[in-house]
């Protein structure tokens, strides 16, 4: 017996299968060759959702819409308060709805529904904290060039915008994008993740409800190939966002490379904590074990990798492994879920794959290392893993895992710290635990990442912009800073009266 926490299969009565269709100008409708797909729950093994699967035709037909709808102006000229009134109207809808969203999205990713839940209902914050922009939205005005000269900078929404998501938030992430791309003005062509298509479908219902113009958000379903592409290449797209691997976002600028379209991308991420002797070791211990496990790990805010000081790192590590053991894993339709299922049994083998290689190269597993088998849901679960034995150049400690496996390294001064946490191709997060604001701030200042995090780990608010440096993607989401990707700037000069000397002089 697996000395664990594990949560059993819980007796619940499942929904009806979803059947989600594509919202095209306003309009519901099916794939014109009657494609569709269907998603498998990862931890009840059952369908839960059947989708119209789309291709070329579709996408096509969802960026003219979205082109019609920007040129005409039905959004993009209205006033901010108009666009605000909305978005308030979305918030509230997202949270009476919360309850069903969350349900969806646990069986369709196997996240645990407390988790689900959070993210829905947390999500209805960015669409208030976007209506707030949209009603503060301004350029600038250049008063001091001359007695006869006024000079305005316009900030004016970019056009239509190509929204790709992922399947490991796809709420989430998703709000993370439209509110604010429809605050600036945008119109939108949205792209959720094949596996988790439902909630992004629910979302299109409530905008109709709130009153959002038909065309303004178009949802086309289906895979990166045809639909993504599509949207990444199609010339009458402006900008197009998108959240998922550094290999596909790779894909994604190539693309769009073509007609020299904006690009943001939030990718991947190895992100490291680094633990100091004079940290509150307790709390820390508890962060990491958050920080490795939650969303089973399929989070690209992950702290999938620590560095402590050589000092503490084996009575550390122990406190990891205690707490891990009390982590409840298993069924995500139990309330008292931590850590439910691995989203496929594609990715649970390669979760597995890493560890098995990080073994071959001389890692130590301290705890787990193996496929989870829960009573009454199957195996489709991995087993909290901690490796220690970790050498920096072994891929498990440079490679996004995605997954609930956490490996172990040391460090003797702060500059090797940093030195190991920057040895990295990516550069989304860090955190470092330390009682001395000193060492805090000066890791803070050397970590090349676009968040560092100072005695906690992953906390966020709509107000803080978040997004990441060297492959971990281009751009930034949220905030003011995530509004303005959405922005194009114009200058305006004007010149007041006829004061302007003639070039051309009569002879």
């Amino acid at each position: 017996m697996l000395d664990l926490t594990l949560i059993p299969a819980v007796q619940t009565t499942l929904p009806p299968v979803f059947e989600a269709r594509h919202l095209i100008d306003g309009h519901w409708q099916d794939s014109a060759d009657g494609a569709t797909s269907e998603r498998l729950s990862p931890s009840h093994g059952v369908v839960v959702s059947r989708a119209a699967r789309g291709g070329k035709v579709e996408a096509e037909a969802a960026i003219a819409a979205a082109r019609a709808a920007f040129d005409d102006g039905r959004w993009s000229q209205l006033s901010g308060k108009a666009r605000a009134t909305v978005l308030l109207k979305v918030a509230d809808l997202i949270e009476a709805n919360a309850d069903r969203m969350a349900l969806i999205e646990t069986l369709e990713s196997g996240k645990p529904i407390t988790q689900a839940r959070g993210e829905v209902s947390g999500a209805a914050d960015l669409w208030r904290y976007a209506a707030s922009l949209a009603r503060t939205l301004h350029g600038d005005s250049h008063n001091s060039l001359g007695a006869d000269m006024l000079a305005v900078v316009l900030k004016e929404p970019i056009g239509v915008v190509s929204i790709i998501t992922p399947w490991n938030f796809p709420f989430w992430i998703l709000s993370q994008k439209l509110p604010f791309a429809l605050a600036a003005g945008c119109t939108c062509v949205v792209k959720p993740s094949e596996l988790t298509p439902s909630t992004t479908v629910i979302l299109g219902e409530l905008l109709a409800e709130a009153g959002l113009p038909a065309g303004v958000v178009n949802i086309v379903l289906g895979y990166g190939q045809p639909v993504g592409a599509t949207l990444a290449s199609d010339p009458r797209v402006d900008m197009v966002t998108f959240t998922g691997s550094t290999a596909v976002g790779r894909g994604i600028a190539a693309a769009a490379s073509a007609t020299l379209k904006k690009v943001a991308l939030e990718l991947g991420g190895k992100n490291p904590q680094v633990i100091f002797p004079d940290a509150d070791l307790e709390s820390a211990a508890d962060a990491v074990v958050f920080g490795v496990y939650f969303n089973v790990g399929q989070c690209c805010n992950s702290g999938s990798r620590i560095i402590v000081h050589e000092d503490i790192a084996q009575d550390f590590t122990a406190r990891v492994v205690t707490l891990s053991r009390q982590v409840a894993f298993g069924d995500p339709l139990d309330p008292a879920t931590q850590v439910g299922a691995i989203v496929s049994r594609e990715h649970g083998a390669k979760i597995d794959a890493y560890v098995s290689a990080a073994r071959r190269a001389g890692a130590q597993v301290a705890l787990g290392g193996a496929a989870l088998e829960v009573p009454g849901l199957g195996a489709q679960f991995y087993q909290p893993t901690v490796l220690t034995g970790v050498t920096p150049d072994m891929a498990i400690a440079r490679e996004e895992v995605f997954g609930p496996v956490l490996t172990v390294l040391t460090f003797r001064t702060l500059d090797e710290a940093l030195a190991l946490v920057n040895d990295a191709d990516y550069g989304l997060s860090a955190g470092v635990w330390s009682e001395n604001v000193h060492t805090c701030l000066a890791f803070a200042r050397g970590a090349q990442a676009g968040t560092v995090w100072t005695n906690t780990w992953m906390d966020g608010f709509p107000e803080v912009t978040f997004g990441g440096v060297k492959q971990s993607g281009l751009g930034r989401e949220i905030g003011p800073y995530g509004l303005d990707e959405f922005l194009e700037i114009k200058s305006l000069v004007m010149r007041i009266g006829r004061t302007r000397a003639p070039w051309v002089r009569p002879r």
